[in-house]
């Protein structure tokens, strides 16, 4: 990653805060509350870039880490990240890199091509979330999964479904 300008750090501490604004906006359901941030995970991605869309999740996670009540349930320390949604929180970190690999690049508004990104993004989130809830609940995977990505499903498509439409309309606006 190349130095980073106040441009970029103001839009990398942008989705970090997004992302925190997502976790409010949630759902109590447990282990694993319905909440925005994966939205903004996944726009960091699209948006900023690998480098600086990972960065951008690591700020957040370390703000939770510390103590400011950014995760969702207005929670924050460490010990979250190592509790049952811990992974999903990990899997930011991934996602955003990942999805910023692939978005780099990449030219153009195809929309389609957006859309896929975000599904392999949001599949990242799911293996690592779905592992760590299996391992500290101590479920099996086919009960991780009925309770940590079934009831999620139809909402993260509408995200990644949006997040595709947002970076179509915002992407260079940002670059």
């Amino acid at each position: 990653m190349s130095k980073i300008n106040i441009r970029q750090m103001t839009l990398i501490s942008l989705f970090a805060a997004l992302t925190a604004v997502g976790a409010f906006l949630s759902l109590p359901l447990q282990p694993v509350p319905l909440s925005l941030q994966t939205l903004f995970t996944l726009l960091a991605g699209m948006m900023l870039g690998s480098a600086r869309g990972a960065l951008s999740q690591v700020i957040y996670v370390f703000l939770g880490v510390i103590g400011l009540p950014v995760f969702a349930g207005f929670k924050a320390g460490i010990g979250i990240l190592f509790g049952p949604s811990g992974g999903f929180l990990w899997g930011f970190i991934i996602c955003a890199f990942l999805v910023g690999k692939m978005m780099e690049g990449k030219r153009g508004e195809n929309i389609f091509y957006y859309f896929l990104v975000g599904l392999m993004g949001t599949i990242i989130i799911y293996i690592l979330g779905i592992a760590q809830l299996s391992l500290v609940l101590g479920i099996g995977i086919r009960r991780a999964i009925a309770i940590g990505i079934l009831p999620f499903l139809l909402g993260d498509i509408l995200k990644i479904i949006a997040a595709s439409f947002i970076t179509r309309k915002l992407k260079s606006i940002i670059e």
